[in-house]
């Protein structure tokens, strides 16, 4: 049984509404043998009813986020998104599943089998990482005029990436090693 938080913004946790979350968004733990803590954010703004979800599994990480004008079916339509990325990415799930980390029958996901050529990389790109702090990393970003920039983190010496966010903001990511 998956552990799950479930906050709210704008809007109150009902038992109802929460109950609802881990019936619905439970079916996707089906396809694993171990899943992290679920984190569901239910959000009215607007009159949207926006639902945020993150499956953490053992290194790979679920993500779905719908809108609309009924949070129910906010939360049919990220259930339906994270499934459509497990089917999606159904080769790369089946190497996990060989090296235990699915449960068999998340095989059965009918998906087209994807092979090396459905991600065409056409660029490769070398570059110094210089150690700097985030605020000039952005300043180096928006420099460069990207919506993200690699550099090293001169306070903890990590390779950190920033990114602009859609709503204008940015966002900084730290990998965990």
């Amino acid at each position: 049984m998956a552990t799950f938080t479930v906050r709210g913004k704008n809007i109150e946790i009902t038992p109802a509404l929460k109950e609802y979350v881990e019936k619905r968004i439970g079916k996707v733990t089906r396809y694993f043998d171990t899943v992290g803590e679920i984190t569901v954010i239910l959000t009215v703004e607007k009159g949207r009813h926006i639902v945020e979800v993150t499956v953490p599994l053992n290194g790979m990480l679920l993500r779905g986020e719908e809108s609309t004008t009924d949070m129910y079916a906010s939360i049919d339509l990220v259930i339906d998104k994270l499934e459509k990325q497990i089917e999606k990415y159904k080769t790369k799930l089946a190497r996990k599943l060989r090296s235990g980390i699915l449960k068999p029958d998340a095989a059965s996901v009918s998906a087209p089998v994807l092979d090396s050529d459905d991600f065409p990389l056409v660029k490769t790109k070398r570059f110094a990482v210089k150690p700097m702090d985030v605020q000039e990393a952005i300043m180096q970003m928006n420099l460069i005029n990207h919506d993200f920039f690699v550099f090293t983190n001169a306070d903890t010496e990590d390779v950190n990436v920033v990114y602009r966010r859609r709503d204008g903001a940015y966002g900084l990511i730290e990998p965990e090693i």
